[in-house]
Formats: structure tokens, sequence, C-alpha cells
């Protein structure tokens, strides 16, 4: 291959780098969650529906959200609160975007947001453990939602991981790939001297024959 064919190539190759380059992002940018997605699906589900049960007494968890006036009676605290709010907006609301999308960074902040709303729920539960006499403590719906934050939060963190992994693959195989290219292309671009080798003429037919160099 010529110099001129090398550059060619070249040419071509960057011309397509850039839309290789985006692709590659792209898919690195995505989650596969696979067989998991259905897993957290129903544990979305299960957190939402944890809502309309009871979290302590007869109070529910609409109520905890809203501060209605069943929580004031059953003096729900404020651990009480944020953790139904981490639940909700992050293991149902960022879960359901991130499934939705296959977006890594939604993804994360779901595993975040999932991680703070499983230490919100220990606290809550504690809190309901603690209550003053004559306050009932935690109810069903508490616990149920406490457990499904504390799954998702786990599945997010295999999907969120095993994600992270492929990425720095990516990013070392695109590296890889830059560096090979660079160096072949300093290879094809520098001025390397071609030796022609002279053929000797034919001999003339008129020329007396040499002498034999070793005589008998």
């Amino acid at each position: 291959m010529n110099r001129a064919d090398g550059t060619a190539n070249g040419g071509e190759f960057d011309a397509f780098k850039d839309d290789i380059e985006a692709v590659e992002r792209r898919v690195a940018g995505e989650i596969e969650p696979g067989a998991r997605a259905l897993v957290v699906s129903i544990l979305t589900f299960v957190l939402l529906a944890s809502f309309i049960l009871p979290h302590t007494g007869s109070v529910r968890g609409w109520d905890v959200l809203f501060a209605g006036e069943a929580a004031g009676h059953a003096a729900v605290s404020l651990p009480s609160r944020i953790f139904g709010w981490l639940a909700l907006v992050f293991g149902v609301g960022f879960s359901m975007l991130a499934l939705a999308t296959r977006r890594w960074a939604l993804a994360w902040v779901a595993l975040a947001g999932c991680a703070l709303a499983s230490a919100a729920g220990l606290l809550a539960v504690w809190s309901r453990q603690t209550v003053a006499p004559g306050h009932p403590g935690p109810g069903f719906g508490l616990v149920v939602a406490w457990i499904s934050v504390i799954l998702l939060t786990f599945h997010w963190a295999r999907m969120v991981w095993s994600r992270t992994a492929v990425q720095l693959a990516a990013e070392e195989q695109r590296r890889r790939a830059a560096a090979q290219q660079q160096s072949k292309g300093l290879l094809e671009n520098l001025d390397v001297p071609r030796v022609e080798l002279e053929e000797p003429p034919d001999p003339d037919p008129n020329d007396p024959p040499d002498p034999d160099p070793d005589p008998k």
C-alpha cells in the first residue's frame, strides 16, 4: 500500500471516527437491566402500594407524607416523613425514569436516593419503636416500604456497578484504538527511502570468456 492509499484510508477513518465515538458514548451511557428490570418493576409497584397501607396504627403512608390530622394524633415524627418522601421520589419516581430511559446517570441517582431512603427507613422504624407510651408502633406498610427500598438499593447497585465495569473497559479499548491509529499514521507519514538494486547488464557475446580462476 502506497502513501496515497494510506492517506485515503486515514481520511475515511477520520470521517467516521466522530460517528463511531458518538455511538460508543451513547451505548456507554445506557444500562442493560435484563431480568432485573422485572424485579425492579415489581419492587417499585410494591413500594407504591405500601403507601395505602398503615405505617403506624391506622395512619396510612399518604397521611404520613402530607402530615394529616391522623398523623398528628399518632405523633408521627420527622424521620417517618423524610423516609416517605425519599422512598416516593427515588424509590418510585427515579426508578421508573431509569427503567424507562435506561440512562446510566438516572440509575445512579436512583441508587443514591434509595440508599438514603434505606438509612432513613431505619430511623423511621426506630422512631416508632421508641415513641411515647400510648402511641402505636411501626405498621405493616412501613416495614414493607423499608424492605422494598433496601431491595431496590441492592438491585440498582448491581446494575450500576456492572455498567461501570463495562464503561471502563470500553474507555480502555478506545484509548488503545486511538494510540494504534496514531502510531499507524506516524509510520505512514515517514519518508522511508527506497533502495533499488540495479540488475547487471547482459553479457556481450563478442567479449572473450573470463579466465578460469582455478586452473587444474
